[in-house]
């Protein structure tokens, strides 16, 4: 039974029994109003009593202490009252309300959830460890939930309202959040938060989890450090975005790099980094700043390396052009079944734009500009793996030519629907890019490409760059 409930149960039993109050009348835990409306009239006393001091530039741990200072006052003030053994819950959700984001910061602490989906104010799931899961957590109500939503979108300088009912946004560790209010989402406000690790993860990290193979990664890193263009294909949840974040960890430090995304995910640690995010359009309609205008602008800025977080549309043939005008070693995703159909959506994407090419003219710049197909799917247990690295080789008539230059192997005794012991291996295939990487000083190992050859053991401790030092030395 929820602590509300209870509440209202204890109300009951005092009207029945005839108990009556004299003097002043106190909202208390056996009063007529419910946990949430007490929260309610404590946050707003809150609020009157302490004003412009809640939003001064303060640590959070001493802003904390000063609500908690100020809760005897506002209890009072509110005519509300609880118990000794209630009044530490409720203190902690007051805070949590006017400070944070009311009952997400439990579910926020939680390490261990990749995904928080708030269906309504009092349906929300998680996903732990690849697996979706109910918890109990709820909002007060729906008018809770939107304000919560309203707090995450306005410290990111965005709108959210009856014309504007959908944004994307982030928390300020980076986690992606998107919102959605009726009457678009029929039942209720939906608020879906894609959390990422604190610390990013590494390589390392990838091959550990099983997420790719030890010689991949190699091959991987000689891609980009040998300014080849990458593209990182999957579906939505296959974590396209954290191997992409990955990649850019082998960018030479010396490289001007620039970002561009929708809500600024990418956490690069090179030192010359310039980071662009895209803007919606304000209230009257106007001052949108697109992916597509981003792309363009990033070509005046003098960049080595053009990261774009995903392309949908229009600026896929930006991003083509940049890749064929000197800005070797860029990278992006794109949503995708598979290496095929990701160049079949960027050919869709060019169109886009708004000008009416050939097929073959569009077909020939993908073909130039695409150097690396990296596919990742998300299997039946939960985890993510890399399926396919594929090298477009050119064009045989009208036709763009792939060739798989490691696969995943399922036949080694796993399946998609279930957990999978299958592994990603080296087809055996020389790739044709190896010339391009040995004309930018980069040598690869040419057992990394032996389909029958042990694969390379990483050792258990020391960092990939140090294992991955024959990849730079041959």
């Amino acid at each position: 039974m929820k602590l509300s409930d209870r509440v209202e149960l204890i109300e009951v039993e005092a009207t029945r029994s005839g108990s009556k109050g004299g003097g002043r009348r106190r909202a208390a835990a056996s009063g007529t109003e419910n946990w949430g409306q007490m929260k309610r009239s404590v946050r707003d006393a809150l609020l009157d009593e302490l004003g412009p001091r809640l939003y001064q530039k303060t640590k959070p741990e001493e802003l904390k202490a000063t609500v908690m200072e100020n809760l005897d006052v506002a209890l009072e003030k509110a005519g509300v009252s609880v118990s000794l053994t209630q009044r530490a819950k409720f203190a902690a959700e007051v805070a949590a309300d006017l400070l944070g984001y009311g009952p997400l910061e439990e579910l926020l602490a939680d390490p261990s959830l990749t995904e928080i989906m708030c269906n309504a104010y009092d349906d929300i799931y998680v996903e732990r460890h690849g697996k979706l899961e109910h918890v109990t957590t709820t909002f007060t109500d729906e008018a809770h939930l939107r304000q919560i939503i309203e707090k995450i979108v306005a410290t990111v300088g965005r709108r959210i309202d009856e014309s504007s009912p959908m944004v994307d946004a982030r928390l300020p560790d980076g986690s992606r959040v998107n919102a959605i209010l009726p009457p678009v989402a029929v039942h209720s406000p939906v608020l879906t938060i894609r959390r990422f690790p604190a610390e990013p993860y590494g390589m390392k990290d990838l091959i550990n989890f099983g997420s790719i193979t030890l010689d991949a990664a190699m091959f991987l890193e000689a891609c980009v450090r040998g300014k080849l263009n990458i593209l990182v294909s999957g579906g939505t949840g296959t974590g396209k975005t954290t191997l992409l974040n990955v990649l850019t960890e082998f960018v030479p430090e010396s490289d001007r790099i620039v970002t561009i995304e929708d809500a600024a995910e990418i956490r690069l640690h090179q030192p010359h980094v310039i980071t662009l995010e895209a803007r919606p359009a304000n209230i009257e309609g106007a001052g949108a700043v697109t992916i597509r205008d981003l792309v363009r602008n990033a070509l005046r800025m003098r960049p080595d390396r053009i990261v774009v977080g995903e392309v949908r549309g229009g600026e896929a043939l930006d991003m083509l052009q940049a890749m064929n005008t000197g800005h070797e070693g860029s990278l992006t995703t794109i949503h995708s079944n598979s290496p095929r159909d990701g160049l079949a959506r960027m050919e869709t994407m060019v169109l886009m734009a708004g000008f009416d090419l050939p097929l073959r003219a569009i077909r020939t710049q993908v073909a130039s500009a695409i150097d690396i197909i990296i596919h990742i799917d998300r299997f039946g247990d939960g985890s993510r793996r890399v399926t396919h690295v594929s090298e477009v080789q050119g064009m045989e008539g009208d036709i763009i030519t792939l060739q798989d230059i490691y696969r995943f192997n399922f036949a080694e005794g796993g399946t998609q629907s279930a957990r999978s012991t299958g592994r990603l291996r080296p087809t055996g295939l020389r790739p044709k890019v190896v010339e391009k990487l040995q004309e930018a000083g980069v040598s690869v190992p040419p057992k990394l490409f032996r389909p029958t050859g042990e694969e390379t053991v990483a050792p258990a401790a020391g960092s990939l760059r140090a294992v991955t030092g024959a990849v730079r030395r041959g």
